[in-house]
């Protein structure tokens, strides 16, 4: 081995750090992240409570109690649809594109439970 190898690359030498210059991706600011959040949470809830009317309209079919109709049905399958879309929007997006879509996933299911709960 000469010389001139062995300057290259010592086994033993401490490793110096290296500097990496990658910039980290900026963080979306606190407000919009609990927005994120709290309409990931409710999207959830949407995609749970069709699941439930689903379910409640097969358990009822099957022992003759009226259930769910149709429509209810639809409704919910759609809103879910609606708010599992929206939520992706809001969590691949930033700034007023994630809050729009954030704020459409919360007013979906204040639409759904007012036609078809309340009303």
């Amino acid at each position: 081995m000469n010389t001139h190898e062995s300057e290259r690359y010592d086994h033993y030498a401490v490793a110096a750090p290296r500097t990496v210059t990658a910039t980290e991706p900026r963080r979306s600011p606190l407000m919009v992240r609990a927005l994120r959040a709290l309409s990931g949470a409710v999207a959830a809830g949407v995609v749970i409570l069709c699941l439930v009317v689903i379910g409640s309209a097969y358990v009822g079919g099957g022992r003759g109690f009226p259930g769910p109709g149709t429509v209810s049905i639809s409704a919910h399958v759609v809103a879910s649809v609606f708010v599992i879309i929206a939520q992706r929007i809001a969590d691949h997006r930033e700034g007023v594109v994630a809050v729009i879509a954030s704020v459409a996933v919360l007013a979906a299911p204040a639409l759904l439970l007012s036609t078809q709960w309340w009303g």
